[in-house]
């Protein structure tokens, strides 16, 4: 821990030796000076939030209108947010309100490029003798480094943070003081300077007095920390505006948690019994603070509906508490969609002929860190004249959208950020105009598109669309439909004699059980009727399917058919013949034997008939 404490201490070596020694035409000129200088870092959570109370004096006999501020290299890369707004004169450090002044960066000449220096513009120059005290709010992402890098599920996550203890300006600077917010009071260890004490979880350096421009002593702290380092690698936030009432965002999430990355294996069971032990650098739930009177909210990931969810709210807030399937350890992911409704009228405003949107631009989830936020403002198709107000710099551009009943597609206004943090969740504007008549354009479509499919409908029901009655295709499909017609007449006809095979075969089984022969014999003349009759009624379809070209493909199955039911016809009738001579002759022994030959038979050609049945029947 020492050796990388010390690797840390002998970068910033070359730093604290050239900035005494510094001297730039540009800034010598100024005669400012700090008068006090009072820091504020807090690193309670994974965003390092850097507030100064700057209390500048101008012991000059000229007017400034600028005041210069400076951040090292290791700062500067991972600056994502700077404010600066005039104080009470109070000279403590605290978070800038108000209306911030602007700020803009500089580059005066014979500079080391390991200093960035922004110009802060006042309202109005600091005249001769007068002062005014400046608070300054700088916000730092990815700047408290792990270590150790990797880490066990049971091991605490340990951070390095690395700044001045001086107070890196371009001016002289007559007392300065800083204090270090911590998470809690474990401290691994800590740079350990004169007048440097540790009181709970508060570190404080100074006061230090009389230090000349671009002083700088580095110090270093390492200390546990086990909030969430929720980071999102990508943000799309779609705001879509519906003119019917209501404001629909979409927000797609890529978080990962940066940490210290979980090294060996992952034991549920002890998450779940210990989780503040075995996993106390991990993360389980993310809270989202929506805007007032939110509705139709839902949550969800590749897989389908999250119900671990909870929802509460009032008039003036709603929160989304959402947890994802696994615990975040280090370097784990995770991707999730959030979407909810928002009433039009608290967002959508009209100025001087036109329409804007007023709306924040950040996410709403506390404390997470945006690698590239993509702010997509979906406006109403036929909007026109569209421009953007953003409190901050942003790359803008311009797609279009196509949606349900869109003819040339929605205008789509794409703002794209990167290192977001939650200060930049400031309202922005989108100003655009629209023609109300244009709020009737869908109405009408589905109203005239509803009218022309009835009337095609009506049109369809009383028009004649047929083929041609004299063409060839017309006249083969009126002789295949009396084809298909004869074959059923032929089939259900081929029915009717089997049932009455049926009505043969129980009336053997009524003399078998009564010995009853004359009723048998009843039966056997009532089916002869019956079987002449269907025999008749046969020969007039045959004889059509015969003379029919259409049928020539299907008649040799329907003949085959018809001279097997006469076939089994005959067995049949035979077989009653038998049966009924035996009871005559009081041979009822000998029956069994006689007909043997013949019921193998007739069961055959039943089978055989019933397959050609269903052939037909497919027909």
């Amino acid at each position: 821990m020492k050796r990388g404490i010390m690797n840390f201490k002998l970068f910033l070596l070359p730093i604290l030796f050239t900035f005494p020694f510094f001297s730039s035409p540009v800034l010598s000129a100024s005669d400012l000076i700090l008068s006090r200088v009072d820091r504020r870092i807090d690193l309670t959570s994974q965003i390092v939030r850097i507030t100064t109370s700057l209390k500048v004096e101008n012991t000059g006999s000229d007017a400034v209108s600028e005041i210069l501020l400076s951040f090292p290299e290791n700062l500067e890369n991972n600056l994502a947010y700077l404010k600066a707004t005039l104080g009470e004169g109070k000279g403590k450090a605290k978070p800038s309100a108000g209306v911030g002044l602007p700020i803009q960066a500089v580059h005066p000449k014979d500079l080391p490029p390991s200093l960035t220096i922004y110009s802060v513009s006042l309202p109005k120059g600091l005249g001769k003798g007068d002062s005014l005290t400046l608070n300054v709010l700088a916000v730092f992402t990815h700047s408290l480094q792990p270590f150790p890098q990797k880490i066990n599920q049971a091991d605490i996550q340990l951070l390095l943070f690395q700044d001045s203890a001086h107070y890196l300006s371009p001016y002289a600077v007559k007392v300065q003081s800083l204090t270090v917010k911590l998470p809690d009071a474990r401290i691994e260890s800590y740079t350990k300077l004169e007048n440097a004490k540790l009181q709970g979880s508060e570190l404080k350096y100074g006061p230090y007095e009389n230090l000349p421009p671009f002083s700088y002593l580095p110090v270093v702290i390492h200390f546990e920390n086990n909030q969430p380092f929720a980071v999102a690698k990508e943000l799309v936030r779609e705001i879509e505006i519906s003119h019917w009432g209501n404001v629909q965002i979409t927000e797609h999430y890529n978080i990962v948690h940066a940490g210290a990355q979980s090294k060996g294996e992952f034991s549920r069971l002890d998450y779940q019994t210990r989780p503040y032990l075995r996993g106390a650098s991990a993360f389980r739930h993310l809270v989202a603070k929506l805007p007032p009177r939110a509705h139709s909210v839902y949550y969800r990931d590749e897989i389908g509906n999250i119900s671990t969810s909870s929802l509460w709210g009032d008039s003036k807030k709603t929160e989304l508490e959402i947890e994802p399937r696994y615990p975040m350890f280090g370097g784990w992911k995770t991707a999730f969609t959030i979407g909810y409704g928002l009433p039009l009228q608290d967002f959508l405003f009209g100025s001087d002929g036109k329409r804007f949107l007023n709306i924040t631009f950040g996410a709403p989830i506390n404390e997470l860190v945006i690698d590239t936020l993509f702010v997509k403002v979906v406006l109403p198709e036929g909007s026109k004249d569209i421009s953007v107000s953003v409190p901050f710099p942003v790359k803008q551009s311009q797609e279009t959208k196509l949606s349900h009943l869109d003819i040339v597609g929605r205008p789509v206004v794409v703002l794209e950020k990167n290192n977001v943090v939650p200060e930049h969740n400031e309202y922005f504007q989108v100003y655009y105009k629209f023609n109300c008549l244009s709020m009737l354009r869908k109405p009408l479509m589905l109203i005239f598109g509803f009218f022309f499919l009835f009337v095609a409908c009506i049109v369809y029901t009383h028009a004649d669309i047929s083929i041609s009655k004299s063409s060839a295709s017309y006249l083969a499909k009126l002789q295949w439909d009396e084809v298909q017609a004869t074959i059923q007449q032929v089939h259900g006809l081929i029915s009717r004699c089997l049932t009455a095979h049926d009505k043969l075969e129980t009336s053997l089984h009524d003399l078998s059980r009564t010995g009853d022969v004359q009723a048998c014999k009843a039966t056997r003349k009532s089916v002869d009727s019956s079987l002449k009759e269907l025999s008749k009624e046969l020969k007039q379809p045959l004889a059509f399917l015969q003379s029919s070209p259409q049928a020539a493909q299907i008649l040799p199955k329907v003949e085959e058919l018809v001279a097997k039911e006469r076939d089994l016809q005959e067995k049949l009738i035979a077989k009653h013949t038998t049966v009924v001579d035996c009871y005559e002759k009081k041979l009822g022994r000998e029956i069994e034997n006689r007909i043997a030959s013949q019921q193998q038979k007739i069961t055959a050609l039943r089978r055989e008939i019933d397959d050609l049945m269903d052939l037909i029947d497919e027909i």
